[in-house]
């Protein structure tokens, strides 16, 4: 998908739903018996405010390490946008014997808890994702974060566990979107442009286009998901939510081969997640395998939902990722196969 002020690109790679072998919902799980209760439908969460120039932001590191000349140029893109970033100051450590931290999980939790609960801070921005928030989110003090009040929190990847978080216990918006050491964001001028749009002036990209039509049709709902496996892995804990119901979900994932995503979305489904979920929006995935097998793979597991499914839509792990608003109330419209799709924000992604 592209922002409403940007120029489309026209959806290419896997065949619609209607070309692939076993066509929607072949693979559909069948109902379970003696289900409990369906959980209540996702709702709109709070929207922090936007920024402005000369808003304090800081950036924390809550999963992987980041390379310290990767860190500095997405620092000067924040300083060029007339923002103060300040650095946590664990985010260039290493843990002393899992070298996929950055630093010891105590450290990162306190990084994070320090910049949220600082007031002169409007945002908090994740460096890069990888692996580890899952090890630290208990160790974070939920009530003095829901006491310092709502602010930006910006990331993806390994951060859709702090999304899910954010969302279960404070009820707060967030943003997944291109994080400051992250290779795509420093190299990418259109993941910027988006990005610095989204936080600055977000009625410009209260509409996004682009992608394609799997399944057709329109939907409402509450904008929410991340990177799949973090989704799959959450599942059943105290930070995911127990359901897509109400929601318009946003998926994607990067070097997961294309029978992980499988063992993903179909244990999802078994365990009825998927359940009264309004549509679906797919990302990039990357390093997942062949384009045709994922076409194929996404209409087996996602064609028999009855929803509206829109693929490439543009956000991920990718080149030029766009910005996504997550807890947003959107519209998915996607009911011309030969038009491209739209995610319409009913209000800005942030006040």
């Amino acid at each position: 998908m592209t922002a409403s002020d940007a120029a489309p690109a026209p959806g290419a790679g896997a065949p619609p739903v209607s070309a692939v072998p076993g066509g929607a919902g072949a693979g559909r799980v069948p109902a379970r018996e003696g289900a409990a209760a369906a959980p209540a439908p996702l709702r709109p969460l709070t929207r922090p405010a936007r920024l402005r120039p000369g808003s304090r932001v800081a950036v924390v590191a809550p999963s992987g390490p980041v390379p310290a000349d990767r860190l500095e140029a997405g620092l000067d893109i924040l300083r060029g946008w007339h923002l103060d970033p300040v650095v946590g100051s664990h985010v260039l450590d290493r843990h002393p014997d899992f070298g996929y931290l950055a630093g010891t999980d105590a450290d990162r939790a306190a990084d994070l808890q320090r910049a949220w609960c600082d007031p002169a801070v409007e945002a908090v921005l994740c460096a890069r994702g990888g692996y580890g928030v899952q090890r630290m989110v208990d160790l974070l003090d939920w009530d003095a974060l829901r006491a310092a009040g709502p602010k930006v929190f910006l990331g993806f990847s390994d951060i859709t566990a702090l999304h899910e978080a954010f969302a279960a216990r404070m009820g707060l918006a967030t943003v997944h979107g291109p994080m400051v050491g992250g290779v795509d964001f420093v190299k990418s001028t259109r993941a910027q442009d988006h990005l610095r749009a989204t936080l600055f002036a977000p009625e410009s990209t209260a509409v996004i286009r682009g992608g394609r039509v799997l399944v057709p049709g329109r939907a409402e709902g509450v904008t929410f998901g991340g990177c799949l496996s973090l989704l799959a892995a959450g599942a059943g804990t105290p930070d995911t939510r127990p359901s897509a119901r109400g929601g318009v979900l946003l998926l994607e994932d990067v070097g997961e081969e294309a029978y992980r995503l499988d063992r993903y979305l179909t244990q999802l489904a078994r365990a009825g997640w998927f359940d009264g979920v309004s549509g679906v929006v797919l990302g990039s995935w990357e390093q997942c395998g062949p384009p045709g097998e994922l076409a194929a793979l996404f209409a087996d597991r996602l064609g028999g939902l009855g929803v509206p499914v829109v693929a490439d839509a543009g956000f991920g792990h990718c080149t030029d990722a766009l910005t996504m608003p997550l807890g947003a109330r959107a519209e998915l419209v996607a009911d011309d196969p030969g038009a491209e799709p739209e995610l319409r924000l009913a209000e800005p992604a942030l006040a």
